[in-house]
This record gives C-alpha cells, structure tokens and sequence, in this order.
C-alpha cells in the first residue's frame, strides 16, 4: 500500500519532511501478517465477541447508560465556549456538534485573522492511548464551503497524512452532507493560499475512492505533503455498511501508515456517528493487535472518545456495528494468518 514502512517513531523535527515524501499506492493493500503473539490476541479477541453476541440484552445496557451519560445543554455552554462564541458560530455545520475548548483543534491564522475566532475549526483531536504505534485521529465535519482553506491548513498543520471521507456530498434525499473541498481533476486548486493538486484517482472494487492528493502552499520553497484521501460513499447516514470488507479494506490501506506521521482525519457530516463508528473500529484493531487487551471493552473506548468529541458513535445500530465489525476484522485477521 505504499513504499515506507513504520518502524521505529522519527525525531518530531523529521516528521514534516517524512510526510512529504511518504508514498501511497493505487494498488490493492498488502495482506496484514501476524506475529504468533498478534495471532493469539486475534483468537482471545474473537472468542470475546463471540461470547458477546450471545448477550444482546448487555449489549443495549451498555449502550443505554451511555446515552444517559450525554452531555447536557448547560455542560456544553460551560465546555464548548469557542465553538459557541458569536463570531464562530457559522463554521459549525450543526449547532448541537461542536468540539470541546480543552481539545479542539487550533489553527495558527488562517483567512480568519480575527483575535476572538482563535483559530477555530469544528475538528477535534481524539486519542486513548500515548503509544507510538497507536494513531491519533482528528474527528471533523464535513467543510462548509467557508471553512475550505481552514480545513487544508488543519491537514498541513498537523501533518495529516490521511483523510478517510465517511459520506457523499449529497445523501439521496439532495441535502448537503459535505462541501467539495477536494475534487481537482482538471489541475490545482486553490484555498487560499494553499493549492491542492490529484496525484492519481482510483475506484476500487469494493467503491472506494482513493485520491492521491499534494497539499501545499502555494509561495513556500517546502515540498507539498502527500496526502491519501479515502472516501466511502456508500456508507448510510445513521446506519453501517451491510457488508464489512469496505471498512477492512480501509483499514489495511491505513495501516502502514507510520502513526507518528501525524493525526488521522476522519468525518462525515457531523464528524460523530459514522466518524465515531471507524475510529473506534480502527483504535481497537490496532490495540489488540499491540497487545492491549482493555481495548476489548468497547464501551469503555466510546465513553473515551465522548469524553473528547461530543455523541461519538451516534446510535444503538452503530454500536452494535462496532462489535459485530471486530468480530469479523479478527476472524478475516486469523484466517488470512493461519
């Protein structure tokens, strides 16, 4: 999937230029090999969800307390006091999704150079675990036309090196669900002044659309950054994929990526339920696979990423997707292992 390997986590000075020159290919993903002590986390994690389904009464308890620990009105005012502010007001899609003031995202000035926006983006950063071989993700909505050049500057930033695009632009009933802030087939685009140029497209067997993208600005000397812009459109609001090849084959084409090369950024619309659904599969995945077996209790790990993101895994149903995709994730996992 592409030409670097992860390795041991680079001085922080290295990480910008390490991004530049990190590769991504159109190519089908390579199969993920187990260690003997991977395979074995595999089979214990199998074996849990398995034991788990056959508790469907459980699995709504838990989902049920989670949803009685939402956060109230009065504790997003006190908590999200950015976001709320007046003159911020019009770069959130949805008024009930903003970030938390203790872990937003804050952009250095960009095309805002007003002292109370304080570089805000409704994007938040979002991690469990300090370790250099689990990833950080940055959960955001989907751009608003007018938050195009906030988003790109977000990405250079904090040297993202993937953006996984859980949506279409328009749902099937024609509302908006996402602006086009990456589409340039026909030469660069510019925000700004950062420009956007698609390296290669390709349409995958199982409907992803991978774009290759160079993201940099437009004046500097630097080598603009390779970014693999993974979009799945099939994939429903406040539902889960029927099928979960697409979401693993999402996940293999990630996994590569050194961790270290920065955050990696997930949204649909709202940057919650289906945002929320991928982060918790893939946070999971990659800590079984590191050995850290906590990372069984999924409930626990959605009541983490609320703590950081606001209604993080929407529904009941995608929850319920979270464990019924890591059973199969670990049982593709062993079989492609064994």
């Amino acid at each position: 999937m592409a030409s670097s390997s992860a390795g041991n986590s680079p001085p922080i000075s290295t990480i910008s230029s390490l991004s530049k020159r990190f590769e991504f290919s159109p190519d089908p993903p390579p199969k993920i090999s187990l260690s003997t002590d991977q395979y074995q986390h595999c089979s214990e994690a199998l074996h849990f969800f398995k034991e788990k389904f056959r508790t469907p009464k459980r699995i709504a308890q838990e989902f049920a307390h989670l949803q009685a620990s939402r956060i109230t009105p009065s504790q997003m005012a006190r908590s999200c006091k950015v976001a709320l502010d007046g003159v911020n007001v019009n770069k959130n899609r949805y008024l009930d999704v903003v970030p938390f003031d203790q872990n937003r995202v804050v952009l250095n000035p960009c095309k805002d150079y007003r002292p109370s926006a304080r570089g805000y983006i409704n994007a938040s950063l979002i991690t469990t675990s300090s370790s250099d071989n689990i990833s950080q993700f940055i959960a955001t909505q989907g751009p608003l036309p007018h938050t195009f050049e906030d988003f790109w500057e977000m990405i250079i930033q904090h040297h993202c090196p993937v953006i996984v695009m859980l949506t279409r632009l328009v749902d099937n009933y024609k509302t908006v669900k996402c602006g086009d802030y990456f589409q340039a087939e026909d030469g660069p685009r510019d925000f700004g002044n950062i420009s956007i140029v698609t390296k290669w497209i390709k349409t995958t067997d199982t409907s992803l659309l991978l774009r290759n993208l160079k993201v940099g600005y437009k004046e500097a000397e630097e080598q603009p950054m390779n970014v693999l812009h993974i979009q799945y459109p099939e994939w429903p609001d406040h539902g889960v994929p029927e099928d979960t090849i697409v979401v693993r084959e999402i996940f293999k084409r990630v996994y590569n990526v050194p961790p270290s090369l920065g955050p990696i950024v997930v949204h649909c619309s709202a940057g919650i339920g289906r945002t929320g659904t991928y982060c918790t599969i893939h946070n999971t995945v990659q800590r079984i696979l590191v050995g850290d077996m906590s990372a069984l209790d999924i409930a626990n790990t959605v009541t983490t990423f609320r703590s950081q993101r606001i209604g993080m895994v929407q529904t009941m149903v995608s929850s319920s997707a979270c464990l019924k995709l890591q059973f199969f994730f670990f049982h593709m996992l062993r079989l492609s292992s064994s």
